[in-house]
């Protein structure tokens, strides 16, 4: 359901052809406003969002290749670190003749933003994260300089999704019941319990409407002698995410002009921390993944610490960030302190016109 005064149309670009959430008039320069959605999401996630903006802004949302009422046939290729889906947004922002923007992402559509960060700095007018996934990728790395645990990765990429979880997803499953639901995963995973949005069902929609697939989510994965024993493969969002598509990170501080960069996120964020409940090494840990090395061989990876000396290294060579961490909230505060990180979000935006 698209709430009032948000238009929903179909753009069509030489890359893709996806649907598009706008809020306001696409009049005058400096005042667009492109939010990228996260992994099991898409642009209905920010709605609320987008309505909330000082006057005189330009929102635009898209569904993400792999998302929503993206044209399936287009596929995440996972070697490109999800370059191809930065390219896709600076093709949309092209379509609304749009030459400059200020880009949002959360979790994995903040990595999409490292990647636009990389390819064409001077579109970007300024960056907000929100609880961005690690400029690193996600899972298989020890340190703050994103060493890998294991040589081929191991514990980054689709291996890392269970079974029963795309099956529900396949099933269009909406039950609490179910342990593996995405209901239950979000409430526990996404939002910081006991929270529940008020628009619930809308976001639960959102997440089922993710492409599944062996080319889509989960993707595919390779067997692997190190613990947890599987790979990544080529395919889809997951795999995108893994390190070992990455590339050279400190291409980030070195880049031309440098846009203004915010990073918000939650102290009680499950996906994105230190000891994040989606990483293979707590679950190790914690017993749920049996024959863990230990924290020698495989530590949990340091996601805060690692956006935190990239975006220290990024200020030392000139660039200028802000800090942020919204206490009592998890992964996507924007939905559940929006007051609280419009606070923030506002004054930002505002001042890097």
């Amino acid at each position: 359901m698209t709430l009032p005064n948000i238009t929903s149309q179909t753009i069509t670009t030489p890359r893709l052809t996806t649907r598009v959430l706008t809020v306001g008039q696409n009049l005058h320069e400096n005042t667009a406003v492109l939010f990228l959605h996260g992994n099991l999401s898409n642009a209905t996630w920010w709605a609320e969002t987008m309505l909330t903006l000082p006057d005189g802004y330009f929102a635009l949302a898209p569904d993400l290749r792999g998302y929503g009422d993206a044209d399936p046939a287009v596929k995440i290729d996972a070697t490109q670190g999800l370059r191809d889906v930065a390219q896709d947004m600076f093709a949309l922002l092209d379509a609304f003749n749009i030459e400059q923007a200020h880009v949002v992402g959360n979790s994995l559509g903040g990595v999409v933003v490292w990647r636009m960060m990389e390819i064409a700095p001077e579109r970007l007018l300024s960056v907000t994260q929100v609880a961005p996934g690690s400029p690193y990728g996600f899972g298989g790395t020890k340190d703050v300089a994103g060493t890998p645990s294991t040589p081929d990765f191991a514990g980054s990429g689709a291996g890392l999704i269970n079974t029963a979880v795309v099956q529900a997803m396949r099933d269009q499953d909406r039950s609490l019941e179910n342990p593996m639901g995405l209901r239950g995963a979000l409430r526990r995973l996404v939002y910081n319990p006991p929270f529940i949005p008020e628009r619930e069902e809308e976001l639960l929609t959102a997440a089922l409407s993710t492409h599944i697939g062996e080319q889509d989510y989960p993707g595919d994965k390779t067997d692997s002698p190190h613990w947890p024993f599987s790979a990544p493969g080529v395919w889809g969002p997951n795999n995108a995410l893994s390190p070992k598509y990455v590339g050279d990170v400190s291409q980030l501080w070195h880049i031309e002009p440098k846009p203004p960069v915010l990073w918000v996120w939650g102290e009680k964020d499950g996906v994105v921390s230190n000891t994040a409940v989606s990483d293979v090494a707590v679950l190790g840990q914690l017993g749920y993944i049996p024959g863990y090395p230990g924290a020698d061989v495989y530590p949990p990876q340091p996601m805060l610490d690692q956006i935190r000396a990239v975006l220290a290294h990024y200020t030392e060579a000139g660039g200028h960030v802000q800090e942020t961490m919204l206490p009592n909230v998890g992964h996507v505060p924007f939905i559940e302190a929006l007051d609280q990180f419009n606070s923030v979000f506002h004054p930002f935006l505002q001042k890097s016109m």
